[in-house]
């Protein structure tokens, strides 16, 4: 079975660990007729936006993508393109693992934890007033009257909307995921003793969604106290589902436990189509000089791989890549050991490869 899959390059080091993934997944064997698209500041001055609506139309097209690091243009309009991708294409459930692999430098070891974060909602919708404005000053007088409670004057206001359809399909996302993989717990990390109505219904709704799983355990922490959990007992810890905001602070906090974003994947979920890519950034100074590590894409390409129920093939590019990092002697610089020389990016997706063959 051939596979469609569109491949944004994106930006920076979009390009290089673009190409490496493409290496990588095709040494699998598994067959893809790759579109590839690209999108992020170089495409700006052709189309007057960093995402032209061909990209967005090639994703509707396949269903599945996978994307390089897409720098934000400063003053473009654009909050973020990764953010637009996923609000016009309803990609509602982020999908972050963390696990440990061994060779990677980590404070912390056996990591394995999957973080489900909602990626439509919360803060993170975009409804702000700048301060000053006539529709912020409007929008004080209107809150201060409804909420009875005293605004700061020339106060800038962000709005915060949890609905219940948000909360109820991603909790189902997350409990769904727990049980084809495995998993033994799902935790709703909210923040609900403060946001009563907010975090309240987030909660509410979880538990609630929580009783057609009777065979998943669940429970429930206040974010704050999460994040003291996972430095002090990760290990009691499964799945974590949460809103927007929290569960960005959350899925950054559990990548650095396994050794930074450069091996944390990524993946965004809608009804019908899916989005994989690597968290971390475009980091345009190392463009072009083949110098940065391709791991967290490749190993979002792990993921893309079991979405299209390519298991087997999945299975063996994930166990290449803990190999070669494991084994230490093709790898970037970041990941190299004291005394050994690095490679550059291609050539450690070719180690990769190579393992494959």
């Amino acid at each position: 079975m051939t596979h469609s899959v569109t491949l944004i390059r994106g930006d920076g080091i979009g390009p290089e660990v673009a190409k490496a993934t493409q290496t990588a997944i095709d040494a699998t064997g598994v067959r893809i007729d790759w579109t590839v698209v690209d999108a992020g500041v170089d495409v700006m001055e052709t189309y007057g936006t960093p995402l032209p609506d061909h990209v967005l139309e090639a994703i509707r097209s396949t269903k599945t993508a996978i994307k390089g690091p897409i720098t934000t243009p400063v003053g473009s309009g654009f909050r973020s393109v990764n953010v637009a991708i996923r609000k016009e294409l309803d990609l509602y459930a982020n999908l972050r693992p963390a696990k440990s692999i061994e060779g990677v430098k980590s404070a912390f070891k056996n990591v394995d934890l999957v973080i489900v974060r909602e990626n439509t909602e919360d803060l993170y919708a975009g409804i702000e007033f700048q301060t000053g404005t006539p529709e912020a000053e409007q929008a004080l007088e209107y809150l201060a009257n409804l909420s009875k409670k005293k605004i700061v004057p020339h106060s800038a206001i962000g709005v915060k909307p949890i609905s219940d359809m948000g909360s109820r399909r991603i909790v189902k996302f997350a409990f769904d995921y727990a049980q084809a993989n495995g998993r033994k717990k799902v935790t709703a990390v909210h923040k609900a003793n403060i946001m009563k109505f907010t975090d309240g219904l987030f909660l509410e709704v979880a538990k609630d969604v929580a009783k057609g799983y009777p065979n998943i355990e669940f429970d429930d922490r206040i974010v704050d106290n999460m994040c003291m959990q996972l430095m002090q007992k990760p290990e009691l810890y499964d799945v974590l589902v949460l809103p927007n905001l929290y569960g960005d602070i959350v899925s950054d906090l559990c990548a650095g436990m396994i050794g930074g974003l450069g091996v944390a994947p990524g993946g965004n979920f809608g009804t019908d189509i899916a989005v994989f890519e690597a968290i971390h950034g475009s980091a345009p100074k190392y463009a072009g000089q083949n110098k940065v590590n391709p791991t967290a894409l490749i190993l979002s390409g792990v993921m893309m791989l079991r979405h299209l129920e390519e298991i087997e093939a999945a299975d063996r590019l994930q166990k290449a890549v803990e190999e070669v990092i494991y084994e230490g002697t093709s790898v970037t610089y970041d990941l190299a050991k004291s005394g050994v020389s690095p490679v550059g990016t291609q050539e450690m997706a070719e180690a990769i490869a190579k393992k494959l063959s």
